[in-house]
């Protein structure tokens, strides 16, 4: 049974008067385009277990605010770990200064929002720290009983609870109470000297009971050791140009990395994306729907509200390959005159918001993944991704696949190792020629790195046909 105990309000805790804080906050943010005072208190916990061993398990609490002004495309940011009247006073002093005279008109608060999307698990708590460490124990043990090929396995269980408050100078408080789980585990097989390794690991915005069934967990152990045994079998990669079938779900890391962050409103803003200026144009072949949707109940990337406030929603970006939308946060949003969609997102207290994805998925389509393997002569199936570089400002992609099979006369054939895909995001989405009807989304592990800061995603997508891409591995 989850703990939900609703924790109390950061400031009355911290022994600081409200309403002498939204005093401190009017006096900054007047006269300027926008600002608030961003709260938040986490708890976060993590353990690892690894070659039959407790590896490491750590422990963090933290608390603190930001307070920010903007004005204009400025913006001023003032942040402190110390919760109190008087530091909330020198970071209304500091952000403030960024007005130098300047007389704006404030952006109007976010609208309301009674939706929950998850609820408020204490997941440091429940279970206790000695029920974790036995289950990963006891995962570490199952992986060993499963083969005798394995030679190391390695586990690990991560949970967060973060408190988000955010105080407007018009007296709107908002607030999110925010869990978040993960598990992980990660198999090495040896036959006759070679080694290799599969993984796997889910998670969201829940408590852990989910995770933490043996029917759950135990897949999750299955499907590393799967993937371990089938790169034992793997053979170099071809490389040259083909057709490219790729599995539904975490693939959809591609379409996040390569397509995603070209369509935030920041980005085309400032004009530096490959989709600047082409809202209206087609940049995707017929049938290619991608949206933005931080409103899923319990997705690693959703978010009840996002840090400024607003509360999320579904956005579509491209429809029908047709580009009709971008991601705004609040600032973004008043610069290229749209509402803000809900993508406000930053790190922590410490960090200012920028505009980000949540849960980036492409829609499902009417094809079989099995027409899409029949009808290729020569190429490649992408079941799973791993690392990737990516260029925002042309979309341009480097993928690693940690599963993928060669595509000979119609049948999958022999596994294979070292394959890379490598192409740009604009061009690969007018090369889809065909979109499954297996949408799935990942399992819930992703973390999205920009501007220096990393948050938790989500990313999703059918199986997918793309033709002409060009494949990195071994020349034949």
């Amino acid at each position: 049974m989850s703990l939900l105990v609703s924790p109390p309000p950061i400031l009355e805790t911290a022994g600081v008067d409200p309403d002498r804080a939204l005093e401190q906050l009017r006096a900054a943010v007047g006269g300027a385009d926008d600002g608030e005072l961003y709260l938040e208190r986490s708890e976060s916990e993590s353990l690892v277990f690894d070659d039959g061993r407790m590896k490491g398990s750590s422990y963090d609490a933290g608390e603190g605010f930001g307070l920010r002004v903007v004005t204009g495309e400025t913006t001023g940011y003032a942040h402190s770990s110390e919760v109190s009247e008087a530091a909330i006073a020198r970071a209304a002093g500091s952000a403030a200064a960024v007005k130098r005279g300047y007389a704006g008109t404030a952006d109007q608060s976010p609208r309301g929002t009674n939706a929950r999307l998850y609820g408020e698990d204490d997941v440091v708590a429940h279970p206790p720290f000695s029920a974790k460490a036995e289950l990963l124990v006891e995962i570490d043990a199952f992986a060993r009983a499963l083969d005798p090929r394995v030679v190391q396995v390695s586990a690990s269980i991560a949970g967060e609870r973060r408190i988000v408050e955010i105080l407007r100078a018009d007296g709107q408080l908002l607030r999110d109470v925010r869990p978040l789980v993960r598990l992980n585990v990660s198999v090495t097989v040896e036959r006759e000297g070679r080694r290799e390794t599969g993984s796997s690991g889910a998670g969201g915005r829940a408590g852990f009971e989910a995770w933490i069934q043996p029917e759950r967990w135990q897949a999750q152990v299955r499907e590393a050791l799967r993937m371990a045994l089938v790169n034992l079998d793997a053979v170099p990669a071809p490389a040259g140009e083909m057709d490219v079938v790729l599995g539904p779900g975490w693939n959809g890391v591609l379409l996040h990395e390569a397509v995603g962050h070209g369509l935030e409103g920041d980005f085309n803003r400032k004009g530096v994306s490959a989709f600047a200026g082409r809202m209206g144009q087609r940049v995707a072949a017929p049938g290619v729907t991608v949206v933005d949707d931080g409103s899923v109940p319990g997705r690693r990337g959703s978010l009840t509200i996002d840090d400024e406030g607003t509360p999320t929603n579904r956005t579509v970006l491209i429809e029908d390959g047709i580009l009709v939308g971008y991601m705004h946060d609040r600032q973004s949003a008043r610069l290229m005159g749209h509402a803000p969609t809900g993508n406000g997102r930053r790190q922590s207290y410490a960090h200012m918001p920028q505009t980000r994805m949540t849960n980036t998925v492409m829609l499902g389509g009417r094809d079989k993944v099995a027409d899409m393997l029949s009808s290729t002569k020569r190429g490649l199936y992408a079941v799973n991704f791993g690392g990737g570089q990516v260029d925002i400002t042309n979309g341009k992609f480097v993928f690693q696949c940690t599963e993928a099979y060669l595509i000979e006369d119609g049948r999958v054939t022999a596994p294979v190792k070292g394959a890379t895909l490598i192409g740009d995001g604009p061009s690969a989405l007018t090369r889809v020629s065909m979109i499954g009807d297996d949408f799935a989304y990942d399992p819930g592990i992703g973390v999205c790195g920009k501007g220096g800061q990393s948050v938790p995603v989500g990313i999703g997508q059918p199986s997918l046909k793309i033709g002409g891409l060009t494949v990195g591995g071994t020349a034949i």
